[in-house]
């Protein structure tokens, strides 16, 4: 098997893993951590979003620390993280010890997930890496769909602490001897790394500025919509008019949903400009959540279909957008800073989104499929790069 083959698989597995044990995590534990340490699952989830600030703020030093050192001693530096949060989580024995668990956990989570793995392979392959960044969203998109099951077999097995040292050990076990396959990359100077762009397209600094703008602003908006629905997509079915069970097997469409999305950009879209599937992508939230409001409880599979193919191919865009206009060099602190209000947007979705759903039930989705379509507007301002990545 080619190495590069190997690489994508081992780091495939390795991020299924990290998602796992970190982002899917919350959602079948949050009820069982609140019982015992006498909290609301509310507070358990602010514990979470604490996670998810710490690792936008980490974000652009981790990138910054793979692109002078490759992927490989950062990555494998977060499997050792992840399991001495998820050991912390599972000694808690009240908020304190909550909280202080996820801060290490959100760590590991700023250094860990795709955003350092991208940086990873970019700084492996460089402008050839947009194919690699596919295979892994593609191996990582069943990270739900592996973790949700195992999650729920720890905890009925071994309880919730025993839920989160079974995913510690498998960070040691599993986790890190993954990464540790990952090729070696030689070691660069650290230079100072602005946001500049790549030479062949070279826009004036203004132009890469605004283009650096433009890009923070489609993951901001994305993100936001892809956890505001990834928290509350039952809910939101419900009040559509679908059933509770109903509303449960139409979520589980999702995950389904973004890998044949991204399968869709490994086959036929990788021939286009990653301009031309990124803005396919944007406008299916939109194009579903219309239909939802128009048509309703009828029109809740589309929704959701679409929702999670647009979804898929955003996951993907995240790393090749940033690549195709600026280029491979400096690409991991570019790429963390890039990503730096999509984490806070996302650490406040659940929240605001659920907000909304309190005061507005299914019209909520008017407002983020007003966002959808501002991300699709966004993308149309970038620059032409002066060849397709």
């Amino acid at each position: 098997m080619p190495l590069k083959a190997v690489t994508v698989g081992a780091l495939g597995l390795a991020q299924t893993l990290a998602w796992a044990s970190s982002y899917y995590l919350p959602a079948l534990l949050a009820a069982p951590i609140a019982h015992e340490l006498g909290l609301s699952e509310p507070t358990v989830f602010a514990a979470f979003s604490v996670a998810l600030l710490v690792s936008a703020a980490l974000g652009p030093s981790a990138g910054h620390a793979i692109d002078r050192w490759g992927g490989r001693p950062v990555l494998v530096g977060t499997n050792l993280v992840f399991a001495a949060g998820l050991g912390m989580l599972a000694l808690a024995r009240g908020p304190v010890g909550l909280f202080a668990a996820w801060i290490v956990i959100g760590v590991a989570m700023g250094s860990g997930l795709y955003e350092a793995a991208f940086a990873a392979l970019v700084r492996l392959y460089g402008q050839g890496s947009r194919n690699a960044i596919t295979g892994i969203t593609l191996i990582a998109g069943f990270a739900s769909t592996v973790g949700w099951p195992l999650t729920t077999l720890f905890d009925a097995q071994l309880g919730w602490r025993g839920a989160c040292l079974a995913w510690a050990a498998l960070h040691l076990v599993l986790g890190l001897p993954l990464n540790a396959l990952l090729p070696r990359a030689a070691a660069l100077p650290a230079p100072a790394m602005p946001l500049a762009p790549a030479p062949d397209a070279a826009p004036a600094p203004q132009a890469s500025a605004t283009a650096a703008n433009l890009l923070a602003y489609v993951f901001a908006v994305t993100w936001f919509i892809s956890t505001a629905m990834a928290a509350h997509l039952p809910q939101l079915l419900e009040a559509g008019g679908s059933s509770l069970a109903g509303a449960v097997a139409i979520g589980a469409l999702v995950g389904p949903a973004q890998v044949a999305g991204r399968l869709l950009e490994f086959g036929v879209l990788r021939r286009a400009h990653p301009y031309l599937s990124a803005r396919l992508a944007a406008l299916l939230h939109p194009v579903g959540a219309v239909l939802l409001l128009l048509v309703g409880a009828p029109a809740a599979a589309a929704f959701a279909l679409l929702h999670g193919a647009g979804n898929g191919i955003l996951t993907i865009a995240k790393g090749t957008l940033p690549l195709v206009l600026f280029g491979a060099a400096g690409y991991g602190r570019r790429q963390g800073l890039l990503m730096v209000p999509a984490r806070v947007a996302q650490a406040l979705a659940p929240w605001c989104f659920g907000l909304l759903i309190d005061r507005w039930g299914a019209a909520s989705l008017w407002f983020t499929a007003a966002l959808g379509l501002s991300a699709f507007a966004a993308l149309w301002r970038l620059p032409a790069p002066a060849r397709p990545g």
